[in-house]
C-alpha cells in the first residue's frame, strides 16, 4: 500500500511539485524579502478600486480567512498593504496595496517573469494544458469536500 500511495497519490505528487515550484519562486523574490505567496497576494491587491474584501481575496487564493489574516500581517507591518474596514459594511475589511508595496511589485514583477518562464521552457509538455488540469483538478476536489 505504502508503494502504491507514493506512486499514484494525486495528492502527494501535486503538493511535492508545488513545494518545489514555490521554493523556486522564494528563492528568486529573496532579495527583496518576498515569499512567492506574498508575491501572490501583493498581485490579487493589484486591481482598480473598490478594493478587495479579506473574503474575496481569501477566494481566490485558495485560503481560508484566517491564513490569510496572518499572512497580511507581516505585509501591513512592511507598510505594503492598507487593511480598512469597508465603509457600508463595518465587519468587512478593504485590502489595499500602498505605494511602497506598488513600487515593490514593479520590482519583483520581472524576477516572476523570468523565473516563470525558465520554469514554463524546462517542461517536456504543454503549460497551458497542465493549467487547465490543475484547475479541473481543483474543481473536482472543491465540489467532492462541498467546498
Amino acid at each position: 500500500m505504502t508503494l502504491q500511495v507514493r506512486d499514484t497519490c494525486l495528492c502527494l505528487h501535486s503538493q511535492r511539485a508545488a513545494r518545489a515550484v514555490a521554493r523556486r519562486f522564494d528563492t528568486a523574490l529573496a532579495p527583496l524579502g518576498l515569499k512567492n505567496g506574498q508575491f501572490s497576494l501583493l498581485m490579487s491587491l493589484n486591481r482598480p478600486a473598490p478594493a478587495p474584501t479579506v473574503g474575496s481575496v481569501a477566494r481566490l487564493l485558495a485560503m481560508d480567512r484566517t491564513t490569510l489574516t496572518a499572512n497580511l500581517k507581516p505585509l501591513e507591518r512592511r507598510g505594503l498593504i492598507t487593511v480598512a474596514p469597508d465603509e457600508k459594511d463595518r465587519r468587512a475589511r478593504r485590502l489595499s496595496l500602498t505605494a511602497k508595496g506598488l513600487a515593490l511589485l514593479e520590482q519583483a514583477v520581472p524576477i516572476w517573469i523570468a523565473t516563470h518562464g525558465a520554469i514554463e521552457q524546462a517542461l517536456s509538455f504543454d503549460a497551458d494544458a497542465l493549467r487547465d488540469q490543475l484547475n479541473t483538478l481543483a474543481q473536482v476536489a472543491a465540489a467532492s469536500d462541498g467546498g
